[in-house]
């Protein structure tokens, strides 16, 4: 696409930005997609709601994703009782989500918005979505955890349930993907760095002694990296002829894996309100998306900033008071529905 004045040109060529190119491809706009140049990404497990996947289903990228899906997902802690279980059933849907590698899902969706990338900045827009990543600007909150990322084999292999482990340092999760366990383990930077460098026997140990017996036994790793945690809240969602959307918006913990679901139903959300809009960038159509955006984003910052924070640490009490919160949820159909629904659907949960 030559530079050129459009209805909408997009900053940022990952999944949330492409997704919305696709979200706004039967409608009346002028559509650009400006790409941000960005090393070649690691081994990055994601895990995609059933919320995300309808809306990969309406923009036509679905089909062919390699992914595997999450029938159960049982949360635990380590060094104390209480457990709880959530089955897709609970929810009302197929499967609680879908595990797969960010650079599959990233390819598939930019082969699919690639009539609408162009290679210069467009000379004009009615408006800009911001997608490209953290925004400068935004509000910054370092967590006393990096995430170890690694692909790790057990015996016997995985099949279609996932691990939510909290350990006094943070959350460890073990996701199942591709007949192995995509782990994303949670702890303070200097174990982490440690977990990361260690030789594979002693990683496949430490994960042992931490995962329990439930996941199987450890028996091979690869791909491990170390990411920072960071909560980056951006204040205003919109600004004049321009919107903020995904982790340009806001980037979260990984725990429950909410920041690219969040993404990307900023992205559809602000499709469906461009349906009939004469102007994208009109000031009162975007405060109304702002508005309409507000509980979803404010309530996923909480509760997975709250998961990141009040489910650590090793003190008695703090055991207790995570064993009666897992046991509460276990023995209670109606909030263990509601909180699952709610991670995957969003405020649309809400009785």
């Amino acid at each position: 696409m030559p530079a050129a004045a459009v209805d909408v040109l997009i900053r940022g060529a990952g999944p949330v930005g492409c997704a919305l190119a696709l979200a706004l491809a039967e409608l009346n706009l002028r559509i650009g997609i400006v790409e941000k140049k960005s090393g070649p990404a690691g081994f990055r497990p994601i895990t995609l709601s059933y919320a995300s996947r309808l809306i990969l289903e309406r923009i036509g990228v679905w089909r062919d994703l390699p992914v595997t899906p999450i029938e159960t997902i049982l949360v635990s802690q380590a060094g104390g009782f209480g457990r709880t279980q959530m089955d897709a059933a609970d929810a009302g849907v197929p499967h609680l989500g879908y595990v797969l590698d960010y650079s599959a899902l990233a390819a598939a969706l930019r082969a699919q918005a690639a009539p609408f990338f162009t290679t210069e900045e467009a000379t004009s827009a009615s408006c800009t979505v911001h997608a490209e990543g953290v925004a400068r600007d935004a509000e910054e909150i370092r967590y006393s955890q990096d995430a170890v990322v690694a692909l790790v084999r057990t015996e016997p292999a995985p099949r279609a349930a996932a691990f939510e482990r909290f350990t006094a340092e943070g959350p460890l999760a073990l996701l199942p993907l591709a007949g192995r366990y995509a782990v994303v383990w949670s702890a303070s930077p200097a174990r982490a760095r440690a977990l990361a460098d260690a030789p594979d026997a002693a990683f496949l140990a430490a994960l042992a002694a931490a995962a329990g017996r439930r996941p199987g036994r450890p028996v091979a790793v690869e791909a491990r990296s170390v990411q920072p945690l960071a909560l980056r809240v951006r204040e205003a969602r919109v600004e004049a002829r321009a919107v903020y959307i995904g982790n340009a918006a806001q980037t979260l913990h990984p725990v429950a894996g909410q920041g690219l679901n969040l993404g990307l139903r900023d992205a559809w959300e602000l499709a469906q309100m461009w349906q009939d809009a004469q102007d994208p960038g009109d000031a009162a159509l975007l405060a109304r998306y702002a508005a309409r955006r507000r509980l979803d984003a404010a309530a996923t910052i909480r509760v997975t900033d709250w998961m990141a924070r009040g489910f650590t640490g090793s003190s008695r009490l703090s055991r207790a008071a995570r064993g009666v919160a897992l046991t509460a949820l276990d023995v209670l159909p109606g909030p263990r529905r509601f909180f699952a629904r709610r991670m995957i659907y969003g405020p649309s949960a809400l009785p």
